[in-house]
């Protein structure tokens, strides 16, 4: 399997490292490591690093395997896909709150929230059972008490199910939409009206596979949102999910002609980002909140902005965008 990208406007003449730093939403060390990995090519080549992506360009990122051969590298590391390995690398998962039936964690950017044919960098689940985390066994094996998820390059608060009762009814409580899930995000522009609701299905790209997109019958998805602040060039937005599709709000945003800052993949202008130092999307779950599985109790758990985010969005407060 492989993952072909175009490049994006704006990332004409960057690095390639550079660039699928951005458009993935990883590391700049985790990027480079994959371009090193044979697993990148354009033209049917593999590239260096300090390839210089020119327009019109694809980039391909291929299986580790078919990577090894093209590259005549060998080894056993693995590639950006290949499935779940045992050898996946873990991360440090900061811990927002934790008791016998759940774990509130503070996710990182560059960490999915679990193993897939698609992903072999850090995950939630992989790191947290490393770090002598028990996890409930419900569910798919690889997605040991995975109840919902964030994206990659997407940070903030994230609950996770230690016991099988836990799974059952935090899985039921985002089914039956009682969980309150608030992200902060920062869009292009300025959104009209200021306050609104966002109703509109999303489903697969029709011709892109790799996004999501407002597709006439797709799935019910509807955004909240609200601007709490805004510049020359963009907004900060806090955003109230009634719905959980993969890449709403971004996909969302997207469609309003507003998308997240950073995030080339949905048409963001790489220049913005590029002047606030951010290599994904400016978009963080800011609050989560739901009923305790076993006390009953409503609990809720904020997390702060990580550093690059406070960093850009300092930049942005002291007019560097204007």
């Amino acid at each position: 399997m492989s993952r072909i990208l175009p490049v994006p406007e704006g990332l004409e003449g960057e690095r390639i490292d550079v660039a699928l730093a951005t458009m993935l939403g990883l590391s700049r060390a985790r990027s480079s490591a994959l371009v090193e990995s044979g697993a990148v090519q354009v033209a049917s080549r593999v590239v260096a690093k300090s390839h210089r992506l020119a327009p019109g360009e694809m980039i391909e990122i291929r299986e580790m395997g078919e990577a090894r051969d093209a590259s005549n590298g060998g080894g056993s590391e693995a590639g950006p896909f290949a499935g779940p390995s045992t050898t996946a690398p873990s991360v440090e998962i900061p811990i927002l709150w934790e008791d016998d039936d759940v774990v509130v964690i503070d996710k990182p950017a560059g960490v999915a929230a679990h193993p897939s044919p698609g992903w072999s960098g850090p995950t939630v689940t992989d790191s947290l059972s490393a770090a002598g985390h028990a996890l409930a066994t419900a569910g798919a094996a690889e997605r040991e008490g995975v109840v919902h998820r964030l994206d990659v390059g997407t940070t903030g608060a994230m609950v996770v199910a230690k016991s099988a009762a836990a799974y059952t009814s935090l899985k039921r409580q985002f089914k039956e939409r009682t969980v309150d899930k608030q992200y902060h995000a920062v869009v292009h522009g300025l959104l009209d009206p200021l306050v609104g609701t966002i109703d509109a299905p999303i489903d697969r790209h029709p011709s892109k596979d790799y996004k999501w997109a407002v597709v006439a019958g797709g799935r019910e998805s509807v955004t909240h949102y609200e601007t709490l602040e805004a510049w020359p060039r963009a907004s900060l937005v806090k955003v109230h999910l009634e719905t959980g599709r993969t890449h709403q709000i971004r996909v969302h945003m997207a469609a309003m002609r507003h998308p997240c800052v950073g995030d080339v993949t949905y048409g963001a202008d790489p220049t913005v980002a590029k002047e606030l130092g951010l290599t994904r999307q400016w978009l963080h779950a800011r609050q989560l909140g739901f009923e305790h599985p076993h006390t009953g109790e409503y609990v809720s758990f904020d997390s702060p902005y990580p550093i690059d985010l406070e960093h850009a969005l300092a930049r942005l407060q002291v007019g560097l965008s204007g």
